[in-house]
């Protein structure tokens, strides 16, 4: 009887397609990270930045350090890893937030999106030249038609001359400082939990900030009301906490250029949620520029997509 019975049921032993989170992870942190200007521009109206980020990155660290020790977890990094982690927080964190955030002040949350956005062409050279990624044509095509959206969106927005020099230097600064931790992260490699290594990097940035926060800041200058609370909280848990996380997953696991080419994305869903929000102005000239963009996004992305999952299978 039971041999009979195996014979007419059919066999449900073979492999089964692992189910790849990897589209939804991007995704989320497109989405994470691009509404962070919006948030960004709403807590900066209402408090001094640097004030808003010390806040910020000391919560988020002692939140995530907090649950660590309250789960009884081991602590995974090694001394080196933890000094590595609090290095990348004052790259990926102090600087490229403080000076973002000090842009904001005087740059719209769309134009400061826009400039940040360059990363991916900085971060591919250099990754061309220090971690050996490959930057093939299609590769540089992709970049230059990224760069060439990005470019009309951002010509388009100076046109109407409503952002400050003073704020797009700091904002190209941060650029500069996110650059810089995106290669520090893949060059030394750091090992153990992006979950334990986040809230080092948020208690380091969280240290460095505060005393100069205070120094050039003044705490009278707060200005407490629900959108001041509503943004701190997006960007604590969201930002600090979950977008950062998801950041280095995609470094691990797209690699360097890859991963970086996401952040074209940046312009049109900053725009869409600054004209949502903010009820910043939004033209048809700044739409036109998704096109090349997202196209460059493909040419970009597609070799590192197709080896992800040709490793998942």
């Amino acid at each position: 009887m039971s041999q009979a019975t195996s014979s007419v049921v059919p066999s449900d032993a073979g492999p089964r397609a692992a189910f790849n989170s990897l589209p939804l992870l991007i995704a989320l942190f497109c989405l994470l990270w691009s509404y962070a200007f919006v948030a960004g521009k709403i807590g900066v109206t209402y408090c001094p930045p640097l004030i808003l980020l010390a806040a910020r990155f000391s919560l988020a660290g002692m939140l995530i350090l907090g649950t660590v020790a309250l789960r009884g977890d081991r602590w995974s990094l090694s001394l080196r890893d933890t000094l590595v982690f609090a290095l990348i927080g004052v790259a990926n964190n102090a600087l490229y937030l403080g000076l973002g955030y000090t842009g904001l002040k005087s740059v719209s949350a769309g134009l400061g999106g826009l400039i940040v956005s360059a990363n991916p062409v900085f971060t591919a050279v250099f990754a061309a030249l220090l971690l050996n990624e490959q930057l093939t044509w299609r590769k540089v095509f992709g970049l230059l038609l990224g760069i060439l959206g990005v470019g009309l969106i951002v010509w388009h927005r100076l046109s109407v001359g409503t952002d400050s020099l003073h704020g797009i230097l700091f904002t190209f600064a941060s650029l500069a400082s996110i650059v810089a931790g995106t290669i520090l992260f893949k060059l030394l490699a750091p090992k153990g939990s992006l979950w334990i290594g986040n809230g080092v990097q948020n208690m380091a940035a969280g240290i460095v900030l505060t005393p100069i926060a205070f120094t050039f800041s003044s705490v009278n200058d707060i200005v407490p009301n629900v959108q001041l609370l509503g943004a701190f909280a997006f960007l604590t848990l969201g930002g600090s906490m979950l977008a950062y996380v998801l950041w280095f997953h995609l470094l691990r696991a797209c690699g360097a250029t890859a991963s970086s080419a996401y952040h074209f994305l940046m312009p049109p869903l900053g725009i869409l949620f600054a004209w949502i929000v903010l009820g910043e102005h939004v033209a048809i000239r700044d739409l036109l520029g998704i096109v090349p963009v997202a196209l460059g996004i493909y040419l970009v992305t597609r070799p590192a997509a197709t080896a992800t999952s040709a490793a998942s299978r």
